[in-house]
């Protein structure tokens, strides 16, 4: 297992560095289709892994919305003198009261699951709520790039990239080393407040590294926003985790080796991405 994630991630981590640098903003927004459709496949388990009409009803639901967004708002039209899209803007803040309201699901798991686990409309909508926001904020952040500027929004991608995977990482060893008192036992056994912690106080490296290379940006709300987008992050994975319990399944797919599949690896950036951008446009912007 460990060499199999090992082998994914080394042909993985240039491909996706790759995109954020290097494709320009319009490409980067049709590649990203295509990896949303394989995210939406995958959460049509979630609705019904029995079913494969549901699965792919969905698949198509959430494909047509992306591809809808791509021809509505194009590229060039995202940010105009300064200001985000009006639809984008709408897409996030829905985006942002979704993580809210899905941090109350967590809380209250397993109760609040009574409500949903039957209901194919309530899942589907909630993958919606998770997947479009995710979409639009990647393309919103890699939009920021210009003439002046080309690796500008790449550089913002990756920051909360850097930020999820230092939270990840700090959880993981901080909970093993650590841990003993369950974080959310009912969702996800293994995970500890310890580790939380942790993760919390690894994402500061992140800081850090800003600070060393924009010395002029306020400290004080770098430590905020970098807390929030990381304890984001913590909630994102929570999340797919309860539904994946719900649905009995253990990964949300296969095609990456020794990973699991899309959405295993982008759990914490569903939520991550929509509450760094809605902080990034309310404060930087």
């Amino acid at each position: 297992m460990l060499k199999q994630r090992i082998i994914t991630a080394l042909w993985l981590i240039p491909l996706v560095l790759g995109a954020i640098f290097l494709l320009p903003a319009t490409y980067f927004s049709w590649v990203l289709v295509a990896v949303f459709v394989i995210a939406a496949k995958e959460w049509g388990g979630f609705i019904d892994p029995s079913c494969n009409v549901t699965q792919w009803s969905f698949t198509t639901t959430l494909s047509l919305l992306v591809i809808a967004l791509n021809f509505l708002v194009p590229v060039e039209l995202v940010w105009q003198q300064g200001q985000l899209h009006p639809i984008y803007i709408a897409i996030i803040s829905i985006g942002l009261l979704w993580w809210l309201v899905s941090t109350l699901l967590i809380f209250s798991y397993p109760s609040s699951a009574k409500f949903w686990k039957e209901s194919h409309m309530l899942k589907s909508m909630f993958g919606q709520l998770t997947l479009v926001p995710c979409f639009a904020s990647l393309i919103a952040l890699k939009s920021l790039s210009g003439p002046l500027d080309p690796y500008y929004g790449g550089w913002l991608v990756f920051l909360v990239m850097l930020v999820v995977w230092a939270t990840d990482s700090g959880a993981y060893f901080a909970g093993r080393a650590f841990g003993k008192h369950k974080l959310m036992p009912n969702v996800s056994p293994a995970k500890t407040l310890e580790g939380l912690f942790g993760g919390l106080v690894t994402s500061l490296v992140v800081v850090a590294g800003v600070m060393y290379v924009a010395p002029e940006q306020e400290v004080g709300l770098l430590v905020a926003v970098t807390l929030i987008t990381a304890l984001a992050s913590a909630f994102g994975d929570l999340s797919e985790s309860m539904f994946k319990r719900v649905a009995k399944i253990k990964d949300s797919g296969t095609l990456l080796p020794g990973h699991g599949g899309i959405l295993d690896r982008i759990d914490s950036l569903t939520a991550a991405l929509p509450v760094f951008t809605f902080l990034y446009i309310s404060f930087w912007m």
